[in-house]
């Protein structure tokens, strides 16, 4: 991916960025779970709250869009690659932008069952903090809180 090219969310990007998150829930092998909105409303949150949030990056390489992070403050909030490109650095690129863009540190959410992502953001120094039994996500699925670099919740969970 070296012409691999990072820029904010553009309007017209709303529906192929949706497309790659809902591509990267449903991929078959997948460790999330379902995503419990329909397409059309996944399109539409990008559309109404991610692109005038302002914290939405997406990856394009020969102008097609094949990853999309969010962050929410300090929150890692959404990072997703389209499948058959996943496990060629994008991902990877993304989280190094989200670094740079967050130097005092990072959080994260992801599900106990999507081992894989803890793999990932391990290999990229975040560390567990916290599980959940997943009552506050919409999924109800348990989760993971991670994070990175001098976070409060890491300071809170040495404590």
């Amino acid at each position: 991916m070296e012409d691999l090219l990072i820029r904010p969310l553009e309007p017209w990007d709303t529906n192929e960025a949706a497309a790659v998150w809902w591509a990267a829930r449903h991929a078959e092998g997948s460790q999330l779970p379902p995503a419990i909105h329909t397409e059309p409303a996944v399109r539409k949150w990008f559309a109404e709250v991610l692109l005038p949030d302002g914290q939405t990056w997406v990856a394009l390489d020969d102008g097609r869009i094949v990853a999309v992070l969010t962050l929410d403050g300090d929150d890692l909030d959404q990072l997703y690659v389209d499948p058959p490109v996943a496990g060629q650095g994008i991902g990877s690129a993304l989280v190094d932008l989200a670094k740079d863009l967050r130097p005092g540190g990072l959080a994260l959410w992801t599900f106990q069952t999507n081992t894989r992502a803890q793999a990932f953001y391990s290999r990229h120094g975040f560390t567990e903090v916290r599980r959940t039994d997943g009552s506050a996500n919409e999924e109800k699925a348990p989760d993971v809180r991670m994070v990175w670099g001098a976070h409060p919740e890491r300071l809170e969970s040495q404590v």
